[in-house]
């Protein structure tokens, strides 16, 4: 276009490069290209697609008779004869010979189809063997022809898409280069009119900004381009890769697939990694926002900057592309709103899933615990609610702590049972986490290594198999890296297992065996009636309780004198430093304290004692130095106990010779021996007892009634072996144990002798059944083993038998040693066959009828007999009192009262 405004050359008449075979269209188009050549064409107005004319190739390998002599062949199939007839108007307007459709060489042959069919069907007549075998060899059937034709249309889609893009492309930028043009003359004009009024710096600095703007303009179409090339790439390398996994899958039928491999990568990264999928989402926002905008760069007049901040607020909020203005901006826009959505409904799910799994592990209790110096139980037990009343109590002095639970049970139920128990925990917090201890990494996240104690409760069921488990957790606990601070309680519900678990858990293991323990107490009890009680006073944190520690101040003094020195505890001990560390419970008066020797009391708690001056006592001489003598004894045993051979090997060195021992439970006589002799009884080491078995069902009034049990000096009821599973059920059944035999021996008491009783315990008349019962209550002691501690309220009211709370005495136990595992070895003595136990004594041995002494002088007096009194029992009191407040008090004391005494076994 020059700058004078001359008018252009006139464009072709013709812009149609496409014909059709039939006639009347040639027709069309010459009239009108004719009747159109006169009218002027505007030289400013570019064509919206310009003419993509084609430019006439030449023939290669042999020559073509041009279109103007070229003959239509007849429908004869002739196509050497010229036809006779006129010519036809395609043919006359072919003749023309124009200049313009030289290029064009379109054959019409109307006979070609009918030779190629002959020629087909000669074919097949002669060789029709090699027809099938092209079929069977190249058919669609076939894996490989499958494949060739599925690659065949891949290639055919990717060449048409390539095409369309390629279209596309120079569709843009034809459209570029007119709006290109029209700058170009819209920079003329303005340079035209600023050549009289405007100074050549404003025209320099015009050219300057459309110059930039046409650079400008190269660029978006570049960036739109290389944002669709982009876009492209993942569906040829799906395609790709899934034609190398047909191929390989065809080749080779056990060959893995490269999508399947590809999908395992993916997989296992997104699995592995936990940041993986933030990272994917995080790559492919920035991807979009990167690619929307470039596109939006392409199509717009706005900065890369100003797009790509659009692109992310299209992400953000999928609302904002409405103010769009153009096609080309509204695809992109829409484009990146709808990849926005999908990626933030991602977002959402992700961060939807991570809060789920949060709040699912708070739950669960899978969260890690952060504590310090705090008690640690692993394990589900009955005896759970005990144990922790009972740290709740020890830990009241210092304000509550901290016990953690872990056990194979979900948190929301453990939280839910614990809050069922209804305790007082004053401060104390309990924490409940979910895992198991035989897990290291469960371990780690309760703190395990910086716990002060660790218990390990039994499991309910098999003893065995709940030892097994036991021991499993002790090698787990030794297995901890970073150590232990502490020391390990473990539960025992075997004798026979603590030799194994001493030996994996070494000096970090204190065991407590309950059935062995709670054996030996009943024993003990069925002996002395009231022990239990006092049992459950020292045993517990409620009361008073052992407790060591070192006072340099006595040290150099005699045991005699230290017995006196603590208006607020009673010295039962001492914990020898020349000996390493062992404790001797009773020694001797001479016994002086040497410099790191620490002294075993029992007091209300550790911090509510220390040593006084010596007071003012009056030394005596007992009333009588006399030992009452054994006598031989009958005792009945109701129900099959596990551990019962242990009682018996007890029972023979407490009691005297000629005593028996009756066994009636369920299990055939035929049978008893056997299991005795498993469980290790030798009945050749029985001195004073012989056994004597008696089959039947402790529940039915019959069985009962064939035994003579008005002649037994105690009675035990134990948890039989067959429902100790189930408290319940068990105290369910030694409840109705008790009251048939207490009903027994009501009817077979003499009137006379029921009339002369006294009742001292109950105030229900004679004419009561339980006033019966109290009456032959009176004639034989009977123990029941209670599992359940709300059992125990129905037996206290009647008050027709003492009992032993098997599992919260248990309960106790652990407690005690877990707040200080020196304890353990007390108890273990207190419990053994051997060495010192906890005995109740008659106050003539130590007072005189109506003698007044106060409680300091009574611990001296039976001192001669190398006994410790703790305690006492008034005759008109139904509870002992341990560790009396006031003991420079004086007053008389009765023959009916008792004494509690620390004493070595007779």
């Amino acid at each position: 276009m020059s700058v004078d405004g001359e008018a252009a050359p006139p464009p072709p008449l013709i812009h149609r490069d496409w014909f059709f075979p039939s006639a009347a269209p040639f027709l069309h188009t010459a009239a009108s290209s004719s009747s159109s050549s006169s009218k002027p064409v505007n030289p400013r107005r570019p064509p919206l697609f310009p003419s993509t004319r084609r430019n006439p190739k030449p023939y290669l390998g042999r020559s073509r008779p041009s279109m103007t002599t070229r003959s239509f062949p007849s429908s004869s199939g002739s196509s050497s004869a010229p036809s006779s007839s006129s010519p036809s108007p395609l043919q006359s307007f072919v003749a023309r010979g124009d200049s313009r459709y030289a290029g064009i060489r379109r054959k019409v042959c109307f006979d070609a189809p009918r030779a190629k069919d002959a020629a087909r069907m000669e074919g097949r007549k002669a060789a029709p063997g090699l027809r099938t075998a092209a079929i069977t060899d190249s058919g669609a059937g076939s894996p490989g022809g499958r494949i060739k034709s599925r690659w065949s249309l891949s290639v055919f889609v990717a060449v048409v898409i390539t095409i369309l893009c390629s279209l596309i492309r120079k569709n843009f930028l034809l459209y570029n280069e007119v709006l290109l043009l029209q700058d170009q003359l819209f920079i003329l004009d303005s340079r035209v009119r600023a050549c009289g009024v405007s100074a050549p710096l404003v025209l320099a600095n015009i050219i300057s900004e459309e110059s930039d703007k046409i650079l400008s303009r190269s660029h978006k179409s570049s960036a739109l381009f290389a944002s669709v090339a982009i876009l492209s790439i993942p569906f040829i390398a799906f395609k790709y890769i899934d034609y190398v996994s047909k191929l390989r899958r065809s080749t080779d039928s056990e060959a893995v697939s490269l999508s399947k491999q590809l999908a395992y990568r993916v997989d296992v990264f997104l699995s592995v990694y936990p940041y993986a999928k933030p990272l994917v989402l995080l790559l492919a926002t920035l991807l979009l926002i990167g690619l929307g905008g470039l596109s939006l760069y392409g199509v717009t007049d706005d900065t890369l900057a100003d797009c790509l901040w659009l692109s992310w607020t299209y992400i953000a909020d999928s609302g904002n592309h409405a103010n769009s203005v153009g096609f080309g901006p509204k695809l992109v826009s829409l484009s990146i709103s709808f990849g926005g959505m999908l990626i933030f409904a991602m977002m959402l799910g992700l961060v939807s899933d991570a809060i789920s799994e949060k709040f699912d592990s708070l739950r669960k209790g899978r969260s890690e615990v952060i504590e310090e110096n705090h008690t640690l139980v692993l394990g589900w037990s009955d005896k759970l609610g005990s144990l922790l009343n009972q740290l709740a109590i020890a830990n009241k002095s210092l304000g509550g702590g901290t016990v953690v639970v872990m056990a194979e049970r979900d948190k929301e139920e453990m939280e839910l049972d614990i809050a069922k128990m209804e305790f007082d925990f004053k401060g104390t917090s309990v924490i409940c986490r979910s895992g198991s201890p035989l897990i290291l990494a469960d371990l780690k996240k309760v703190s395990v290594s910086k716990a002060r104690a660790v218990v390990v409760l039994a499991e309910d069921g098999n003893a065995d198999q709940s030892d097994a488990r036991a021991l499993r957790t002790v090698l787990s606990l030794t297995g901890v890296k970073e150590g232990l601070r502490g020391h390990i309680v473990v539960e025992l519900s075997d004798l026979d297992n603590e030799v194994l678990v001493k030996l994996v858990g070494g000096d970090l293991v204190e065991t407590v065996v309950a059935h062995d323990v709670i054996g030996r107490l009943m024993i003990q009890c069925a002996r002395q009636p009231g022990l239990a009680q006092i049992w459950e006073d020292i045993l517990g944190f409620e009361n008073c309780e052992f407790y060591i520690k070192r006072w340099p101040q006595l040290d150099g003094m005699q045991f005699e004198d230290v017995l006196i020195s603590f208006p607020d505890a009673i010295p039962c001990g001492i914990k020898m430093a020349s000996c390493g560390g062992k404790i001797i419970l009773n020694p001797d008066d001479s016994y002086i304290l040497q410099e790191g020797d620490e002294v075993l009391v029992i007091a209300e708690d550790d911090d509510t004692y220390t040593p006084a001056e010596l007071p003012m006592v009056r030394r005596g001489y007992l009333p009588k130095d006399f030992i009452v003598p054994k006598s031989p004894e009958r005792i009945l045993f109701c129900g099959w106990r596990r551990d019962i051979e242990d009682m018996i090997m007890v029972l023979d060195a407490f009691l005297a010779l000629g005593s028996e021992l009756w066994m009636f439970n369920d299990v055939p006589e035929n049978e008893r021996e056997k299991k005795l002799i498993d469980g290790g009884l030798d009945f050749n080491r029985l001195e004073n007892i012989s056994l004597v078995n008696r089959e039947g069902n402790a529940v039915i009034r019959r069985h009962l009634e064939s035994l003579p049990l008005e002649s037994f000096d105690s009675i035990l009821i134990l948890a039989d072996e067959s429902v100790e599973d189930s408290a319940i059920q068990a105290d369910s059944r030694s409840l109705a144990t008790l009251l048939l035999i207490r009903d027994i021996q009501a009817k077979r008491l003499p009137y006379k002798e029921a009339i002369a009783s006294h009742v001292s315990r109950g105030s229900f008349s004679h004419g009561t059944w339980i006033g019966d019962m109290q009456q032959a209550s009176n004639k034989s002691v009977i123990i029941s083993e209670i599992l359940d501690p709300r059992t125990k309220n129905l037996l206290s009211v009647s008050k027709i038998s003492d009992y032993v709370l098997s599992n919260e005495l248990v309960s106790m136990a652990l407690a005690m040693v877990a707040e200080d595992r020196q304890i353990n070895d007390v108890l273990e003595e207190l419990f053994a066959e051997e060495g010192n136990e906890m005995q109740i004594r008659s106050a003539d041995l130590y007072v005189r009828e109506e003698e007044e002494m106060n409680f300091f002088e009574i611990i001296l007096r039976a001192r001669q007999r190398k006994e410790i009194v703790i305690g006492y029992r008034l005759a008109n009191s139904e509870r002992a009192i341990i560790n009396p407040p006031d003991k420079n008090v004086r007053h008389k004391w009765s023959a009916e009262d008792v004494f509690v005494v620390i004493a070595e076994k007779e």
